[in-house]
């Protein structure tokens, strides 16, 4: 009872509390209705809520007197919108009547049509091109952001790892920093090196001599300094890229780099223009402009070269120098007879004619050139070639471009580094020093580096093992990302890729350009059905360990221009399986390669006419029982053309068009099964799920045959697998 009363009091002090709040209202609501009933309808109709139910606290008498003087309701605040509502909706919040669900209203409202936007594209990584930058000795930070495009803290942070101390962004920075923040940020360098202060004089010329195989290029070389490389060279022909220094009969000197003229040592020639001043075009006379005569010409206005033309062989009997020239002038090249530029020279190797004239050709165009180079200071050299040798290591032979290269000095050759234990010339002697343009054999690298990369001379140790580091990592990164962007390459469903065969490879060759010209040549050999996947390179003879990648993967060890493998490894190939190919000429190689590619091909299966019988008369049996089948019908037939065979597919032929294609159920000569009927005899013949046979008519016999690709050799060198 006591709660009760207690309950009681603090509900009538809420409602007089309430109702003191809305005496206006109650004024209005007394004058209308009299009721308790009438009075919440009133009430419902000026926007207030009912505040408490009739529960068993108002049931009382003195309750009910106080809910006819006084109502219980609450003023609900409602916003403008919610007034505007009618009186039939609910105030509050909006609930659905018919349990959880509530069936939608259908609309007739048309949808609206808008414009198609197309979606945004992802960029990939491969949309974006490798960025290169300019960095040089002394640049900032603030410098080396704005070429980066990164925020001046985070290229500090690197510094700091990097284990550089600087204390303003406006401190110079030297070129090998420069070049560490760069590769972090992932952003490829080009070094720039000032002659500002330091002694500049006259250097020799660098001459390239360029053209189709098999043109005279060694030979003319060594008519010039009086050796002969050509028959050191198997089958006759350069397969490498040498350099050496031929002294005149003037006095000067002049470096010569000895180009292959082989389709397959295309990049060999294109390394010899970007490190060259000349270009020496060495055309037969007998034979004329050929396809690698255009292209060392592409090659030498690439680099913006100029151009001597030297016509060889022009002591033979079928030479025609006019018409050289001739072909030279519609390909474009500005000759000096017809008011260009481009010098030409007759000569002849083996009789030693007009070297003298070619030899004052070249000084002529190297002192128009002026060429100058920087004396003091680090060295910029340019590796040509490179090769692993068994007592000495990795070898690289490098052509300096600038400063003087010293033994001793600590240097990085691409992603590799080292100290220079020792430099040889060309002639095999120690030198101490290299100056410009003149080619040296470098040995004490930690490993052996890709021909084409530049040479740069660092400080320190520390230094060179850093960017060596970074170099490879960098190197890595890209390598991974090209294999990521070949992976994710979108193919269309559309299109039926074939079934390809993958014939693993393992190259070994003599040197780092041997090696590179082997490989795209035998990419080159790719076909649709066959895929040339070089699993591994490498440089040197081929060992135990070439054999044992071999036996993992299936491959087959391609060696050039290296010697026999030893007897051991010989029987662990043998015992394996393995196939070891070893060639001295480039073209016997791939005509070797060719044919096993070829081999290995699945082929296409085409469809042929193996041969056709005419239909001289028909026969037919009836009255067979039941268990033997129904009635049939033989074609009494001539083979006219190659044979019938029982195995095949026939095809039935009335006046040129196909009435049946199916199987053979019966093949007879002579009352005998047979399997083939040859040309000019007579068979019976019965077709399965035919019998409209007709006099006249013509059956072919159609047999599947498997086509092998074909390996094709041009004259110029290149090959390519024909499907």
């Amino acid at each position: 009872m006591a709660w009760r009363e207690i309950g009681r009091q603090e509900v009538c002090t809420c409602l007089a509390k309430a109702l003191t709040s809305i005496a206006s209202r109650d004024t209005f609501v007394t004058r209308c209705s009299k009721t308790v009933e009438e009075k919440v309808k009133a009430l419902a109709s000026t926007r207030c809520i009912p505040e408490f139910s009739t529960g068993r606290a108002f049931r009382d008498t003195d309750n009910c007197k106080l809910l006819t003087e006084q109502p219980l309701i609450r003023c609900f605040h409602a916003s403008a919108e919610l007034l505007a509502r009618g009186n039939d909706q609910p105030l509050g919040l909006r609930t659905s009547s018919k349990g959880k669900f509530m069936k939608r209203g259908n609309k007739t409202q048309l949808p609206v049509e808008a414009p198609y936007v197309p979606p945004k594209l992802k960029r990939t990584s491969k949309s974006l091109p490798d960025r290169t930058i300019d960095i040089f000795e002394g640049m900032t930070v603030v410098e080396l952001a704005k070429r980066t495009g990164k925020s001046i803290p985070t290229l500090q942070d690197i510094l700091v790892n990097v284990g550089e101390k600087i204390d303003s962004e406006f401190d110079p920075l030297s070129i090998d920093i420069a070049e560490l923040i760069a590769m972090e940020v992932g952003v490829n360098v080009r070094r720039l090196h000032s002659n500002e202060g330091a002694e500049v004089l006259s250097r020799p010329a660098v001459v390239t001599v360029m053209g189709h195989v098999d043109h005279g290029k060694t030979s003319l070389l060594d008519a010039l300094r009086q050796t002969s490389v050509a028959a050191k060279e198997a089958g006759g022909i350069t397969q490498h890229l040498g350099a050496f220094v031929v002294s005149m009969t003037s006095g000067a000197s002049i470096t010569f780099l000895d180009t292959p003229g082989h389709a397959a040592f295309s990049a060999m020639r294109a390394r010899g223009a970007a490190v060259t001043d000349i270009v020496v075009l060495v055309v037969a006379a007998d034979d004329g402009v050929m396809p690698q005569t255009l292209e060392a010409m592409s090659h030498a206005k690439a680099a913006n070269v100029p151009i001597v033309v030297a016509i060889n062989k022009c002591d033979k009997p079928a030479a025609d120098p006019e018409r050289v020239r001739v072909q030279l002038a519609s390909e474009g090249l500005a000759l000096e007879e017809m008011g260009g530029d481009v010098q030409v020279i007759e000569v002849s190797a083996v009789k030693k004619a007009g070297l003298d004239k070619l030899e004052e050709s070249l000084f002529l165009q190297a002192e128009l050139m002026d060429l100058k180079a920087r004396i003091d200071g680090p060295a910029q050299a340019y590796v040509v070639e490179a090769r692993v040798d068994r007592g000495r290591g990795p070898l690289a032979t490098a052509i300096v471009k600038a400063g003087t290269l010293v033994s001793g000095q600590h240097v990085v050759v691409g992603a590799e580094w080292g100290r220079i234990r020792a430099m040889r010339d060309m002639a095999g002697k120690l030198a101490e020093r290299a100056s410009p343009a003149m080619p040296v054999e470098i040995e004490g690298l930690k490993g052996l580096p890709m021909a084409g990369d530049d040479i740069i001379v660092v400080e320190s140790e520390e230094r060179a093992r850093m960017l060596s580091a970074g170099r490879k990592k960098k190197f890595k990164k890209d390598r991974l990302r090209k294999m990521v962007e070949e992976k994710t390459e979108p193919q269309d469903p559309s299109d039926e890729v074939p079934k390809r065969v993958e014939m693993p490879i393992i190259v070994k060759a003599d040197v780092q350009g041997t090696v590179q010209a082997v490989t795209d040549a035998l990419k080159s050999l790719n076909s649709p059905q066959v895929f040339v996947n070089v699993v591994h390179v490498g440089v040197g003879p081929i060992t135990q360990s070439d054999v044992d990648l071999a036996q993992a993967c299936g491959a087959c060890i391609v060696g050039f221009n290296v010697r026999n493998p030893p007897s051991s490894v010989s029987q662990s190939a043998t015992r394996a399986s393995i196939k070891i190919k070893l060639h001295r000429v480039i073209y016997r190689l791939l005509e070797d390669m060719g044919s096993l590619i070829v081999e290995k091909a699945p082929g296409t299966f085409d469809t042929q006419v193996a041969g056709e019988a005419q239909v001289l008369n028909i026969f037919e049996i009836k009255g067979r029982s039941k268990a033997k089948g129904e009635d049939v019908k033989i074609a009494g037939c001539r083979v006219v053309d190659g044979r019938v065979t029982r195995s095949s597919t026939m095809r039935l032929l009335r006046s040129g068009d196909v009435v049946f294609e199916g199987l053979c159920a019966s093949l007879k000569r002579e009352k005998q099964d047979v399997e083939t009927v040859g040309k000019g005899n007579e068979c019976g013949l019965v077709l399965q799920d035919c019998s409209d046979f007709q006099i006249g008519d013509v059956i072919q016999c159609l047999e599947q045959v498997n086509r092998k690709p074909k390996f094709i050799s041009s004259e110029s060198g290149a090959v390519r697998i024909e499907c």
